[in-house]
């Protein structure tokens, strides 16, 4: 059974930094594609940022390109978002997703092509 436990959330100010962490429950996880998603309030969940099996692949949201990295390590069973230049509006719940299909869309940023979810991590961002 797959399971994704994401931790490293909090409280920062505007401007400050985080970093999240997704330990996952995988046997053979470099066999996934990873993704980062959010929900906020009020609001749909959204793609956040996208990582291919090997972490050679990498693609992001507009509204977080150039502040936000996902990275993984595949010996570690775990996949990370650094998040820099934080705004009050990237408060929200984050999400680690897990893809299965090797060789799939692993840029994909529609949330129904993963297949494994997280249970979230709330980042709030004070202005």
């Amino acid at each position: 059974q797959v399971q994704l436990v994401e931790s490293g959330g909090g409280l920062v100010q505007a401007g400050g930094s985080l970093r999240l962490s997704c330990a996952a429950s995988i046997r053979t996880f470099s066999s996934y594609a990873m993704g980062w998603f959010r929900q906020a309030p009020g609001r749909e969940r959204e793609f956040v940022a996208g990582i291919n099996w090997s972490g050679s692949g990498t693609n992001y949201a507009g509204s977080v390109k150039g502040r936000f990295t996902i990275s993984r390590d595949n010996a570690k069973n775990t996949v990370y978002l650094q998040m820099n230049s934080l705004k009050p509006d990237d408060t929200a719940v984050y999400y680690c997703a897990a893809q299965s299909r090797y060789g799939g869309n692993w840029s994909s940023r529609t949330s129904s092509e993963y297949d494994y979810w997280g249970q979230g991590t709330q980042v709030t961002v004070s202005s």
